[in-house]
């Protein structure tokens, strides 16, 4: 609803100055939804992350039999095995967590096998936005997908320089 009304909003306080302009709006999640590249490449990246959660859940499952069985026997040991079980325990627990942290941490191997895989896809459509608003003389054209996002404008529109000159920044 939020968006809506700041979609609302912006076009009312765009619209006096906006006379004449055209405006479009597309759905970019449906758009890739339809394209078998981004299927396949959507299917690469889940048979990816699958494997890898599966790797690092294999490995947190031998971490905690480690500990189970450490726990059984613990009453036994000498303290300088009880450290070295410990030890052993935390090293291959943090081994666990950073692999997790390598495989899906911010920057991680899935951000850039996604990077690797989508963006050329999305770079596509952005191309493609790009044509079909130049063809269709569209001066703005809006992504309703996620929130409300402005997906490409006609360059002779952005004031950007005009107001670094009002702040009295040189280009």
């Amino acid at each position: 609803m939020k968006k809506l009304l700041f979609l609302f909003v912006a076009l009312c306080a765009l619209a006096p100055a906006s006379f004449g302009q055209r405006y479009a709006v597309i759905d970019s999640k449906y758009i890739l939804e339809k394209l078998v590249d981004y299927k396949d490449a959507q299917t690469k990246l889940d048979q990816t992350s699958k494997a890898w959660q599966t790797e690092i859940d294999s490995m947190m499952a031998q971490v905690d039999r480690m500990y189970k069985a450490y726990q059984a026997e613990r009453p036994m040991l000498s303290d300088e095995m009880r450290r070295k079980r410990e030890d052993e325990i935390t090293a291959r627990e943090k081994a666990a967590r950073d692999l997790q942290k390598k495989r899906f941490g911010y920057e991680g191997d899935l951000f850039k096998k996604r990077q690797e895989l989508i963006k050329p896809i999305q770079d596509r459509v952005y191309t493609a936005v790009q044509q079909v608003a130049t063809a269709r003389n569209y001066d703005i054209i809006f992504d309703k997908s996620g929130g409300v996002t402005l997906f490409y404008a006609k360059p002779a529109l952005d004031k950007s320089d005009e107001v670094l000159k009002q702040l009295g920044v040189n280009k």
